[in-house]
């Protein structure tokens, strides 16, 4: 029995044996697109050619928004906003100082309060009520201010004083020197070492009065807790003591025998107001007496 061979490949895709196949890419191949090319299209349309994007405007893209940038640095810059708070208090009869991130130093005298504020071209302070010295670290670019009610303090590097109390705020320099105005004011006085300038806290406008010169050791004593009086009033030298105990102290007044005024001269311990006011009677025509409630009374002997 003759052996079955397996059937050519070209005999299984139903080609005549002996027939070649044309060459992939040869003429008649290309003859044969060309011929149906029409059909071909109409059979399978292409879609419509899509239109060439313009090309992008990048240049004036970065332009636009480096300009919203500057825009909003400067806007920054004008409104000066704050980006960071502190707060600072002293009991009565404490003095506490405190040192700043910029390197300024504060000391608060007692009783006093105020708050910091960092911004973006200035640093702040508000002083709510007390007293407090400032030695200001220079800055140019970030001036140093004060805002003790009706008075404004601006700086750049400096010593110096504010103290603020309910009838007026007093701003004392030791170094450099410094501008103050009332608040809302655009006329500013300006104050040098040695000097003092007052600021009443009414309603008044305008530029503060003059400086006035005082005595640098008496108005800086409280740095050493020393309460330095010359010729003071006794009426404002107990006021003086009142701020650094808790105790109240009252001047009792008789219409016939005044004392309120009398001067009072002398140095005293501000941790000691109690050995202060029993020292008074040798210094002055006055006796001192303690009331039940703890009040020391002040009158006319």
């Amino acid at each position: 029995m003759a052996e079955r061979r397996d059937a050519s490949p070209r005999v299984l895709a139903g080609e005549p044996v002996g027939v070649p196949l044309a060459p992939p890419g040869g003429a008649a191949l290309d003859e044969a697109l060309d011929a149906g090319r029409d059909t071909l299209k109409a059979l399978f349309p292409l879609p419509p050619a899509r239109a060439k994007a313009a090309p992008r405007r990048t240049g004036r893209t970065v332009g636009a928004a480096l300009a919203l940038v500057f825009a909003m640095l400067a806007c920054l810059w004008v409104l000066d906003p704050a980006y960071r708070h502190e707060q600072f208090a002293s009991a009565v009869g404490e003095r506490r100082q405190v040192e700043l991130t910029d390197g300024s130093r504060l000391t608060l005298d007692t009783g006093t309060e105020l708050a910091v504020s960092w911004h973006l071209r200035s640093r702040r302070v508000e002083l709510r009520q007390g007293r407090a010295r400032f030695a200001v670290a220079k800055a140019v670019v970030r001036p140093f201010e004060v805002d003790a009610g009706r008075a404004q303090v601006r700086v750049v590097g400096t010593v110096f004083d504010v103290r603020r109390d309910p009838a007026e705020v007093q701003v004392v320099v030791y170094e450099g020197k410094v501008e103050v105005r009332r608040a809302g004011e655009a006329q500013a006085a300006l104050v040098t070492p040695g000097r003092a300038l007052r600021v009443g806290n009414d309603s008044g406008n305008g530029q503060p009065a003059a400086a006035q010169p005082v005595d640098i050791d008496a108005e800086g004593g409280w740095q050493q807790g020393r309460l330095v009086f010359s010729r003071t009033p006794l009426s404002q030298a107990l006021a003086e003591m009142q701020r650094y105990r808790r105790e109240p102290v009252r001047l009792r007044e008789d219409p016939a025998r005044p004392i309120g005024d009398l001067a009072l001269s002398g140095t005293f311990d501000s941790a000691q107001t109690d050995r202060a006011l029993e020292l008074l009677p040798r210094i002055l025509p006055v006796q001192v007496a303690r009331l039940p409630d703890g009040t020391v009374e002040v009158r006319a002997r």
